[in-house]
């Protein structure tokens, strides 16, 4: 596939009821003209990889990565850790690595709220700040925390081995109790579990904290961890693929619920990546559209055989994104 055009659009459909109301007046006339061109292609890792439920730690584009890059792609043990480090150049060393984002949990009555990190509005210097103060209790469990972003930082220790661990992208904005680590070593989740109350209770009266108060900054009272695993060896490790184009303006709008920016989003992309793709279609060259939901990915592609039954229903009832998104 080095030589196909690939497009991954991730957030492509929910069915979240303001998604759905948004998807009748959507009107995507590129995307229409190039689905009528393509053909179904498999799974690229068999049905378990690409379907699933809401509730999967790991959304559908994340596990089409997965296997584009040879990583495992089992729900929720995804080495996307290990992989980052490897790719930065620094030795994974077999070792089980995650990521941890430092975040705000918004406590209510019945709710235990995952707030957006970037809206922390933490620099280098703030989460370095904080990373040297949380550090000795995780290196108190084997735990080593080590600096990599703002809101992102990478840990390694044996606790993250058989660790399955939610996509921040699943938790963001919702109730965290439905989306906690678990693992078949029952005591590497206890330890997680355990941390999470104690940096509630170190950070609660903290200075770094209080001074944050009073900039009118957002406190900094828990953490997320996931993308745990330990880089497979060989040439998982090392190889370095041609990654399919993958727009992000649907990202933000979706997990905010903000489905008028999120149609917004898509007209843009319906004008801009699709109708590029469309045109290397028309084209001749090989192409392959990825559409990824909540649950689901669809792949269609230029290389599709089709039958001429196919060919002739393409021409009087052609294939378009209404009749695909419900399946997403």
């Amino acid at each position: 596939m080095s030589d196909t055009h690939h497009l991954l659009i991730p957030h492509a459909a929910s069915a979240s009821e303001g998604c759905q109301q948004a998807l009748q007046a959507l009107a995507l006339p590129h995307l229409d003209r190039l689905l009528a061109r393509l053909g179904a292609l498999p799974a690229p890792v068999g049905a378990k990889a690409i379907e699933g439920e809401e509730t999967s730690f790991s959304p559908p584009h994340e596990r089409v990565l997965a296997h584009l890059l040879g990583l495992p792609a089992e729900d929720g043990r995804i080495p996307w850790a290990a992989w980052h480090r490897h790719q930065q150049g620094a030795p994974a060393d077999a070792m089980a690595w995650a990521f941890v984002t430092p975040c705000q949990w918004q406590v209510s009555t019945d709710h235990v709220t995952l707030r957006d990190p970037e809206a922390l509005g933490l620099d280098e210097a703030a989460s370095r700040a904080l990373l040297a103060i949380v550090s000795p209790w995780f290196a108190e469990d084997g735990i080593t925390l080590h600096y990599d972003q703002p809101t992102r930082w990478l840990a390694s220790g044996d606790v993250f081995a058989q660790l399955s661990t939610a996509s921040l992208e699943r938790v963001l904005l919702r109730d965290v109790r439905a989306w906690m680590p678990h693992s078949t070593d029952p005591a590497a989740a206890r330890t997680l579990h355990r941390l999470h109350s104690e940096m509630q209770m170190l950070l609660y009266t903290h200075a770094f904290n209080d001074a944050r108060s009073e900039r009118g900054l957002p406190v900094v009272n828990s953490f997320w961890v996931h993308g745990a695993g330990t880089l497979p060896a060989g040439d998982a490790a090392d190889a370095a693929p041609a990654l399919p184009a993958m727009p992000t303006g649907l990202r933000d709008a979706a997990l905010h619920e903000d489905w008028r920016a999120w149609a917004a989003a898509w007209d843009t992309i319906d004008a801009g990546p699709v109708a590029d793709l469309l045109r290397q279609a028309e084209r001749g060259a090989a192409v392959q559209l990825t559409l990824c939901g909540d649950r689901n990915a669809l792949a269609f592609g230029s290389s599709a055989p089709r039958g001429l039954m196919q060919r002739v229903q393409s021409l009087f009832r052609p294939q378009r994104f209404s009749d695909l998104h419900s399946k997403l």
